[in-house]
């Protein structure tokens, strides 16, 4: 039986990704509101399970005896969570949610539709903005939220002529934001991506 080593889960952020993974699920079932009207918070637990498994076996292709020791899982419960049908799952959701606890194949097939969605670049970013708010003002750094807001309804990967309209109106510490689009590879992933590219744009500017 092996043990997934911290310095290996650290490389890619399995973490992060599975915690996004995890919200954008959370978003699909109808968001937080829609377990407390069925009295299922006992759900949450289940999902975050199939998100670190989602994300394990499609990032670090990893085993299902590896993902189910990381776990703390049975291997059988991983095999269900891993070859859950998801267009299924939004078929039987609604009679699903009355259920106290859901079903491995549930909590998997609601996972892999969530990590499809990440990596389209369609992450809740209602939720994102709500988090980064308060640490940006903290830090005086705002301009991440500004440029998530901006981009908020398209549809990734975004080309340059929509980056650069969205953005054009945008001043980014004190530089254009249609002259930062400019500088941009593209195309834009998802929104981590965007946030990145600004980032070393604004360094190279910086230092020109």
């Amino acid at each position: 039986m092996v043990i997934l080593g911290t310095d290996e889960i650290k490389e890619i952020d399995v973490d992060s990704l599975a915690i996004r993974v995890f919200l954008k699920a959370l978003e699909i079932l109808g968001g937080p509101r829609k377990l407390i009207e069925y009295r299922n918070l006992t759900w949450i637990p289940s999902l975050i399970q199939a998100s670190y498994a989602i994300v394990l076996a499609r990032e670090l292709m990893k085993t299902e005896d590896e993902i189910a020791s990381f776990l703390g899982l049975t291997r059988q419960t991983v095999r269900n969570i891993l070859r859950a049908d998801e267009e299924l799952v939004l078929k039987k959701l609604e009679g699903e949610l009355k259920e106290k606890t859901p079903k491995a194949h549930t909590a998997g097939g609601l996972a892999k539709l969530a990590y499809k969605e990440i990596l389209e670049g369609r992450d809740n970013l209602d939720l994102i903005v709500s988090i980064l708010t308060p640490a940006g003002e903290a830090l005086d750094i705002t301009w991440p939220v500004e440029v998530l807001k901006k981009i908020k309804g398209l549809k990734f990967p975004l080309n340059k002529e929509e980056v650069t309209e969205r953005l054009s109106t945008l001043k980014i510490e004190g530089i254009n934001g249609k002259e930062l689009a400019e500088r941009l590879e593209y195309p834009i992933k998802n929104p981590a991506d965007l946030l990145k590219k600004i980032k070393l744009a604004l360094t190279e500017l910086k230092g020109t």
